[in-house]
């Protein structure tokens, strides 16, 4: 007669070995199913760039990019990262060179204690090409398709930006960095970049 212990289920394995592609890189690294993705690049891979905050996905600090698009990584678990383009801060810039959201933020102190920053460019990045893709925001007064982008606007920006907090309060400076970021991305000159900060 069977006993009650051998009709129980098997437990399922809780742990597995996978693979992230990170900032063009593949990693290959056990662990836990429960890993969040934070964890794994901060405490399995040593890509301290990305912070931790509230670990509940309220405050944007540990934002990275998955497949181009923003993400709080406290709240995804690295196995279901596996396959896809992840871009932490340690990889927006080309090389020696910083990517224009890094060096607008240098230029005009869009930072204070910095804790915050790597999830503020992350995010600045995905925001600055999901305003040239046309995507409209919560502010936006004219969201049909054929309008195309509407005008990258202070209230833009800060609602675009809205999931990144920062305790320091250098949100003035951060909406002047992701208007010049994003002019310099049109290719539209100095002249169109100030414009745009001063808006901000």
């Amino acid at each position: 007669m069977a006993t009650s212990s051998s009709l129980s289920p098997s437990p399922s394995p809780t742990h597995s070995t996978i693979t992230l592609n990170i900032n063009g890189e593949k990693h290959t690294l056990p662990v836990d199913h429960r890993t969040t993705l934070l964890d794994a690049l901060r405490e399995r891979l040593e890509l301290t760039g990305t912070k931790k905050g509230c670990d509940q996905g309220q405050c944007g600090a540990c934002t990275v990019l998955l497949d181009g698009r923003r993400a709080v990584s406290c709240l995804q678990l690295a196995v279901a990262a596996e396959g896809r383009e992840i871009t932490t801060v340690e990889g927006v810039a080309e090389g020696e060179r910083l990517h224009p959201v890094q060096q607008a933020f240098l230029d005009l102190d869009g930072y204070q204690c910095g804790y915050c920053t790597p999830g503020q460019i992350c995010s600045a990045v995905a925001v600055i090409e999901e305003h040239a893709a046309g995507w409209p925001s919560a502010v936006t007064d004219d969201v049909r398709p054929e309008a195309g982008p509407p005008p990258l606007t202070a209230d833009e920006i800060r609602e675009r930006m809205s999931g990144n907090l920062c305790r320091c309060g250098a949100y003035v400076s951060i909406v002047q960095a992701v208007a010049r970021a994003a002019a310099t991305r049109a290719g539209e000159g100095d002249d169109s970049a100030e414009s745009a900060e001063a808006a901000a």
